[in-house]
């Protein structure tokens, strides 16, 4: 991912989160990742793989063209 969608899915994927009323912990256990690594996900510091962005396109019930900023809703 370049800087802009990498920054673009950090955003929309911490505003999905918090809009959903989930704490960092609910997502993580259910990707069986840590809470640290989500954390670097919403700051930009990290990327996910496919197979994590469509888990949390369901659980985030949004797009994967939405989480990486190609569309506005």
């Amino acid at each position: 991912m370049d800087n802009i969608v990498r920054n673009k899915f950090a955003q929309r994927l911490k505003e999905l989160r918090l809009e959903s009323g989930l704490t960092r912990q609910q997502p993580a256990d259910q990707l069986n990742v840590s809470v640290r690594l989500l954390s670097y996900w919403e700051n930009g510091q990290r990327e996910c793989n496919f197979d994590t962005l469509l888990m949390l396109s369901k659980i985030l019930d949004s797009t994967i063209d939405y989480l990486l900023g190609n569309t506005e809703n």
